[in-house]
């Protein structure tokens, strides 16, 4: 279920369809190949990387970002908010929320600001992106085969409460991203497959060396 995708670092994302390529939150990127959809999930540069975006998309690409990032960008571009519904270039795709609700955390990713993940439908599988959150209440309804969460502490929930989502979800299998590069380290995914058990975590080699 992850052949088809590469990660480039911290929650950037290639999967390669049969004639279609869908990036999500591009950021060092190390191909050119066009991107056919492109899903930002909040503004951070992080995941709203300009001069990424421009090396991939060309006339044809659909967008989709929340409202603030859309604004930024020309094209065809669709402004999204938790609930909306996506289908483009053989991708299908539910809006979902992506939010702080720990104390310290608020600040970084308000749920005023309406930032996003995603529960795609590529190849017959399912996938969600959750994108920069916490454990927010509307998450435990979500279903994939495929959770790819962030386990980096600071901004995203740390390792133990990513796996307790996941413990909640109940995907096939469990990935974790955001972590190793702006914060956590390598280590922070031992720490996330031994907390989300009996859950399958599965670790992808990003295509950058881990910088923590």
């Amino acid at each position: 279920m992850l052949d088809r995708f590469t990660w480039f670092k911290q929650s950037a994302f290639l999967w390669r369809g049969d004639g279609v390529n869908v990036y999500i939150d591009p950021w060092g990127l190390t191909v050119e190949e066009p991107a056919d959809v492109l899903l930002i999930t909040h503004a951070h540069s992080d995941h709203f990387s300009m001069e990424d975006i421009e090396r991939i998309r060309k006339s044809h690409t659909k967008v989709f970002a929340p409202h603030d990032v859309a604004n930024e960008l020309s094209g065809d571009v669709t402004p999204v908010q938790p609930g909306d519904s996506i289908q483009a270039g053989g991708l299908s795709a539910e809006v979902v929320h992506a939010y702080n609700v720990n104390e310290a955390r608020l600040e970084a990713h308000p749920k005023s600001n309406k930032w996003v993940g995603y529960v795609m439908t590529l190849g017959g599988h399912s996938y969600y992106h959750a994108g920069d959150t916490d454990h927010a209440p509307e998450l435990d309804a979500i279903k994939a085969d495929v959770a790819m969460v962030p386990i980096g502490g600071t901004y995203t929930m740390e390792a133990e409460e990513a796996a307790d989502l996941v413990k909640t979800i109940r995907p096939a299998l469990a990935v974790p991203m955001h972590y190793g590069f702006v914060v956590g380290t390598p280590s922070d995914a031992e720490k996330f497959a031994s907390a989300a058990s009996p859950v399958e975590v599965r670790t992808l080699t990003p295509e950058h060396p881990f910088e923590k």
